[in-house]
């Protein structure tokens, strides 16, 4: 059985339609209500209206069916009050849970989130220009430094960097002129798609400053406590709860970071042994770290998976990358997609009805007329579309050849 394929939207003023969507060939939709503020409660009217929008073209009489199903929530962002585990944590959560039961009503069945700190996925170059002409997403190390020690000035920043990385950042500082220091805080404070919260300088330095005591072990703790709560009420409600991956799986700006390692992820899968406690595997973010095994992850995790990014990043040998082509870079995507359609018929065999796995491709390069266009980053039609494309030939190929029957 395929992946069920589904497609990143961001609600009616995203560039791409669900028309576009619809004939790229994906029948899933993944998007958020993005115009809820954090931490407040989705309604389930205001989600019915939105599955409604996805699903049916009202604008005609009768109301034409688009070929579309709303297929996973990303995301639901967790309010920063929960990550820090302040008193006043349990109010969000009693929030939280009312989302979650609305989820359910409306009939969506994956909730993705992430636990990430301040900042969600970061990237120091929005428009890294390849041999060809594509533009892909960058993550540049001294780059990355060079606003935390020049720009951020975060206090004793220094001591968690080697005297040749400080070195590199400070020669890449002062290369750059003042749009360029402009557009670098830019693409990493002030927001990207899928993110709420944009912030000046001072502002992000008051965010960092709220995380001061928490090391890893309590964030991590923090977590748990968070699940406990609302893993029962998903149970439930219907809707299996995916968690993606840190991005990039390293410390930033000091911050714990907790869900970069299969380790981490084991720990999480542990705290409440079900399905609706479940992961969402991005190969690209969990890739970054040579370290992670991804086809090994899929396998020894695999039950656990509710939701698929399909991407590749390349990596750099000073912990620089960029986003790569899907079968390029250094995820093997070849043996990633064979654990999964293994994983696939397995669920099939236990009779489970999430025997489909949503799957998505991710962070496309921007080429051909899309070069031209306004798009959100990294999700440009054209580019999202190759990758499609070129995941379900891969996809195909392994299931023509029977290897997973083996």
């Amino acid at each position: 059985m395929a992946m069920e394929q589904t497609w990143r939207w961001y609600g009616p003023t995203d560039p791409v339609t669900l028309a576009d969507i619809r004939q790229a060939g994906a029948t899933g939709i993944v998007t958020a209500l993005h115009e809820v503020p954090i931490g407040e409660v989705w309604t389930e009217e205001a989600i019915a209206a939105r599955k409604r929008h996805i699903e049916f073209d009202d604008t005609v009489t009768p109301p034409k069916p688009r070929g579309l199903n709303w297929s996973v929530i990303e995301s639901i962002p967790v309010h920063e009050d929960i990550k820090q585990g302040k008193p006043q944590r349990d109010e969000w959560i009693e929030k939280y849970k009312e989302s979650i039961r609305n989820v359910g009503k409306v009939g969506i069945p994956v909730l993705t989130y992430n636990w990430m700190p301040v900042v969600d996925w970061t990237r120091t170059n929005l428009e890294m220009e390849l041999d060809d002409g594509a533009k892909a997403l960058q993550f540049d190390i001294h780059e990355y430094i060079a606003f935390d020690l020049y720009m951020l000035q975060r206090k004793n920043a220094e001591k968690e960097y080697t005297p040749e990385q400080i070195e590199a950042a400070k020669r890449k500082f002062e290369s750059m002129d003042a749009e360029k220091r402009y557009i670098l805080e830019k693409n990493i404070i002030a927001g990207l798609p899928g993110g709420q919260e944009g912030y000046s300088i001072e502002e992000f330095r008051e965010r960092l400053a709220e995380y001061d005591g928490i090391n890893s072990d309590q964030y991590r703790q923090n977590l748990k406590y968070f699940l406990e709560q609302i893993v029962p009420v998903a149970i439930e409600s219907g809707v299996r709860l995916a968690i993606h991956p840190d991005d990039p799986p390293v410390s930033l700006f000091g911050l714990p970071r907790v869900v970069s390692t299969e380790s981490d992820l084991q720990f999480i899968v542990n705290i409440i042994d079900s399905i609706y406690n479940g992961l969402c595997v991005c190969t690209g973010s969990l890739g970054v770290r040579a370290d992670n095994d991804l086809p090994g992850i899929i396998t020894r995790l695999g039950d656990k998976i509710n939701f698929l990014h399909l991407r590749s990043t390349q990596r750099d040998a000073d912990g620089s990358f960029h986003e790569a082509s899907h079968l390029q870079g250094n995820v093997d995507m070849y043996n990633v997609i064979v654990a999964v359609l293994k994983e696939q018929k397995k669920r099939t065999a236990a009779n489970r009805r999430d025997d489909q796995i949503p799957m998505r491709a991710d962070h496309g390069h921007t080429i051909l007329d899309d070069l031209r266009k306004k798009t959100n980053p990294g999700y440009s039609a054209l580019g999202l579309l190759r990758g499609q494309a070129e995941l379900r030939g891969l996809e195909m190929g392994i299931e023509k050849s029977g290897v997973i029957y083996k």
